[in-house]
């Protein structure tokens, strides 16, 4: 594959916003309940270099809420009352997790339920060998160095498994699933002991 050059974030967005985004949120405010702010993403139209980690890289396993993304960068920054995403806020802000680039393994397939997705993919070997060799292009584009990747969930670390000869590969429960917020951030924070 050749090389190609690094995306910058401006490029990022264009490519890549309606899928991915990077782990920054409106800070917690403790004075508001937990979701407050978790979807404003009006940081990212002047978000510079140094609030970013290219090399941490947060994955999904896909797109579940069904056309919600309107923005760039909103992927992970749900607001609705159905949406767990503020986990990932209370988990990240302030760690060395904060800025990390986060997408989703599989792209273009909208599914709430991920037993249906693994079921689509079993079926169509062919969807996850595509979505697998496009997720490391994405790494390529965004210039991920010997990236840590981080896999929300088991499915998405199942798929991700194919990648252990390349990567650094860890798993933390899935945001949606029945965690505490509390035990997602010690989740990362195991991590970050290791890595």
């Amino acid at each position: 594959m050749e090389n190609s050059p690094i995306l910058s974030i401006q490029e990022i967005k264009y490519k890549y916003g309606n899928m991915s985004s990077f782990a920054l949120w409106k800070k917690i405010d403790e004075t508001k309940k937990p979701k407050y702010g978790v979807g404003d993403i009006e940081h990212f139209e002047n978000l510079e270099e140094k609030d970013i980690n290219r090399n941490i890289i947060l994955v999904g396993l896909n797109i579940s809420g069904k056309g919600f993304i309107d923005n760039p960068f909103e992927n992970f920054h749900n607001s609705k009352s159905t949406s767990q995403d503020y986990k990932i806020r209370f988990a990240i802000q302030d760690t060395i997790f904060s800025g990390a680039y986060m997408t989703d393994i599989i792209k273009d397939h909208e599914e709430v339920m991920s037993g249906k997705v693994m079921k689509y993919l079993n079926k169509n070997p062919n969807i996850k060998k595509e979505n697998i060799e496009s997720f490391e292009v994405e790494l390529k584009d965004i210039g991920a160095i010997n990236p840590i990747v981080i896999a929300f969930g088991n499915d998405s670390f199942k798929i991700l498994s194919e990648l252990k000869n390349k990567y650094r590969i860890f798993k933390v429960p899935h945001y949606s699933s029945c965690i505490s917020k509390e035990k997602l951030k010690e989740a990362f924070n195991n991590i970050s002991k290791i890595i």
